[in-house]
């Protein structure tokens, strides 16, 4: 049995599987933000320990398989969220606790300044929402902060930390350097080394479970604590995005967009890094509030749940000068790469009610999709297939949308949590039960059904997609070599 554990930015959730690929039991729950002036986005790291102590209770709790069989835990996460570290593990009040500062989320963009000189360092322009940016920004702005820092980690680290007591950093795959750092770069930019754990990557062990954390928790002592990588790392193998041409579209607080390529592919407004699967490549953009966009128009209508914003959306009548949105309400990533860029909704009337305002956001999220995978097909990638994860995936609505709006096929797997049953690909792999990553994979992954585009809508969705994008451009990225052509 596998113990896997997947950080959101607005959920923690973790489930057990056999080592078939199927969920024996499921935990989720809600994790609270704190946001305020010039980009600040932050969370509280006790949360995780909390939220992981909640699993493990309702897991023992549920009385279906005893906690005593985990084989290993395996744990992913939304990044690049920093966490400075100040303590070192221990129990105090019946807790695990692990003392830090508050954890600096992927929107936060402080650091923008800090962002132009790591970009002059490494020689291409990096946002300030990646780790370096904000590394420096807190050297440089809050400096006795930097020197109580024992280490910085992200996000999964940090749980990996708290339950082995080693601190390590995961490099997800080959063509990360640009993101991540070496000696000369942190020497460049005067950063204390020893504050920078050895780097492993996706499927090494973090290191073995204390047995104080293992006797606290139920769990058998010395299993091993297993790097999942990056949560698009795990959702990619989850959703069984494992051929090039295949897409993996994340659906989370943000969207993340991972097309399978079979050689690398260089852009400047996208990111090309190693594919879980070896030899081939992803090409990957992320843009930034989708499901933040969907709860912000739900709190704005006043809606209890995200059904009711889902009817509501469905009830809108689609008319050729329908309102465009764009999605920038934390600036934007992929592909225009501007911290700056805000919302926009544009092409209201008087026609215009709340159905028509709930679907545009709707339609918005799936404009931003077809941006980047436009992008991508412009730099020489194929994407044939959308194949949806997350917990959005549920939505008829959305999946609707995406099709149509795409033009694509969507395929809707029967596990949506495709960040879960991606780490159990990893640790029944990483345990001897599958002879490669792609194996397990391809055995886990089902679809559950087929989603096709409706053609009698693509001339509308291919016009108001025009307006998108025309209205993209008069976002000025900041740095020459990104663009939203």
């Amino acid at each position: 049995m596998l113990l896997t554990v997947d950080i959101g930015t607005s959920t923690f959730k973790s489930a057990l599987w056999d080592f078939e690929g199927e969920p024996l039991s499921i935990a989720i729950f809600p994790l609270s933000t704190d946001s305020g002036d010039s980009g600040r986005h932050e969370t509280d790291s006790g949360q995780w320990l909390k939220a992981f102590a909640a699993s493990c209770d309702t897991f023992a709790s549920s009385g279906k398989r005893p906690l005593s069989e985990v084989k290993a835990i395996v744990i992913s996460g939304n990044g690049p969220t920093l966490v400075p570290v100040l303590g070192v593990p221990e129990f105090a009040a019946g807790e695990l606790r692990l003392e830090a500062a508050p954890a600096r989320l992927w929107l936060d963009r402080r650091s923008a300044a800090a962002a132009a000189e790591v970009s002059a360092a490494l020689g291409g322009f990096v946002d300030s929402s990646f780790f370096l940016p904000k590394i420096l920004g807190i050297k440089k702005t809050e400096p006795r902060l930097y020197e109580r820092t024992r280490f910085f980690l992200g996000c999964p680290e940090f749980l990996a930390c708290a339950l082995t007591g080693e601190a390590h950093s995961v490099f997800p795959a080959e063509g990360f350097d640009r993101w991540f750092w070496n000696d000369d770069i942190l020497r460049q930019l005067d950063l204390n080394p020893a504050q920078f754990p050895p780097f492993i990557r996706p499927v090494d062990n973090f290191g073995t479970l204390l047995p104080a954390a293992a006797k606290h928790f139920g769990l058998p002592p010395n299993i091993p604590v297993i790097s999942g990588g990056p949560d698009f790392f795990t959702a990619i193998l989850g959703s069984g995005t494992i051929k090039p041409g295949q897409v993996c579209d994340r659906a989370g607080t943000s969207e993340g967009i991972n097309v399978c390529t079979a050689n690398k592919i260089e852009s400047a407004r996208l990111m090309s890094y190693g594919h879980p699967i070896q030899p081939f490549w992803n090409l990957s953009g992320t843009i930034s509030t989708t499901g933040k966009a969907v709860q912000w128009g739900k709190e704005l209508l006043g809606l209890e749940t995200y059904d009711e914003f889902y009817a509501l959306a469905a009830s809108a009548r689609i008319e050729p000068e329908s309102p465009v949105f764009l999605p920038y309400l934390a600036g934007e990533r992929a592909p225009i790469w501007n911290p700056q860029a805000r919302g926009v909704l544009q092409n209201l009337s008087l026609a215009t009610g709340r159905p028509e305002f709930a679907r545009s956001i709707l339609e918005g999220i799936c404009f931003a999709i077809r941006h980047v995978l436009s992008v991508m097909e412009e730099s020489g990638a194929r994407a044939d297939e959308l194949r949806v994860a997350g917990s959005a995936a549920g939505c008829d609505v959305l999946n609707q949308l995406k099709a149509d709006v795409t033009g694509r096929e969507a395929l809707i797997p029967v596990q949506k949590e495709a960040e879960l049953l991606g780490l159990a690909a990893i640790g029944a792999y990483a345990l001897g039960a599958y002879n490669s990553l792609s194996e397990a994979a391809h055995a886990f992954a089902r679809i559950e059904k087929r989603v096709q585009p409706d053609e009698k809508k693509a001339a509308h969705y291919d016009q108001l997609f025009e307006e998108y994008r025309e209205t993209s451009r008069s976002f000025t990225p900041p740095n020459s070599t990104h663009s939203s052509k």
